[in-house]
């Protein structure tokens, strides 16, 4: 299977790198692409700069993909993953255990992936798992929560083969005048549709005290999920 990816950046990558991005990535080092050029376009892009969204076919036959947005248990991996790599600043000790609870109950070995897909932790996203592991709200609604404003999905290469399997097609220029205020709207449409679920109560869901307490088995969580959809 041969799909089409999309890198939005300050310039033109016709040879993507293994040792390329930082180290403290979402993912941790690695090359991250969308399959929606539209969101390459805005991730290019500056407030006051062009970039550019680079186009890529990738042979996806016989990679190892770690799909981190699979099913509804697929997000406590994504969020253990994500603070794994991220620098987070643990304000308070419920974030301190729960960042612990995580990483030690949902572990990922990136080392055995070629290929990682999972939700782009912009500053919105990343203020969602941060109110999650704060336990001001739930896991049904930080599930709901991944979904606002589309914020994007992401596909992260990881692998020597993975790099191998890439190839550089053509780019196209992304207008800062345009995409910078087409993310800044969606950002903002994920915030205020995020504020109102921080105002509401989720009195049957599962908080982050409550899954360090009882400790459910994946297939609890998904008897809990119901018919909840990420």
């Amino acid at each position: 299977m041969i799909i089409d990816l999309y890198h939005g950046s300050e310039k033109i990558i016709q040879n993507p790198t293994t040792n390329g991005g930082r180290i403290h990535n979402d993912y941790g080092q690695g090359f991250y692409c969308t399959q929606h050029i539209e969101l390459a376009k805005e991730w290019a892009v500056s407030e006051d700069h062009n970039g550019y969204a680079n186009h890529y076919t990738l042979d996806l036959n016989g990679l190892k993909i770690l799909n981190l947005n699979k099913d509804y248990t697929s997000i406590l991996y994504w969020l253990a993953f994500l603070l794994q790599n991220r620098v987070v600043n643990l304000s308070a000790p419920i974030m301190v255990s729960g960042m612990e609870y995580l990483q030690t109950h949902y572990p990922v070995d990136a080392k055995t992936y070629d290929l990682i897909i999972g939700y782009r932790a912009d500053d919105s996203y990343f203020s969602f798992a941060r109110s999650f592991v704060n336990n001001e709200i739930s896991l049904q609604q930080l599930g709901s929560a991944m979904h606002l404003g589309k914020l994007g999905e992401q596909i992260v290469l990881k692998s020597r083969e993975a790099f191998r399997r890439i190839h550089f097609e053509s780019y196209e220029i992304a207008n800062h005048t345009i995409f910078y205020i087409q993310r800044s709207q969606r950002d903002l449409g994920a915030r205020s549709s995020w504020q109102a679920i921080l105002e509401s109560d989720d009195l049957d869901g599962l908080y982050m005290r409550d899954l360090m307490r009882t400790a459910p088995s994946e297939e609890e969580l998904l008897m809990i999920a119901g018919t909840a959809d990420l």
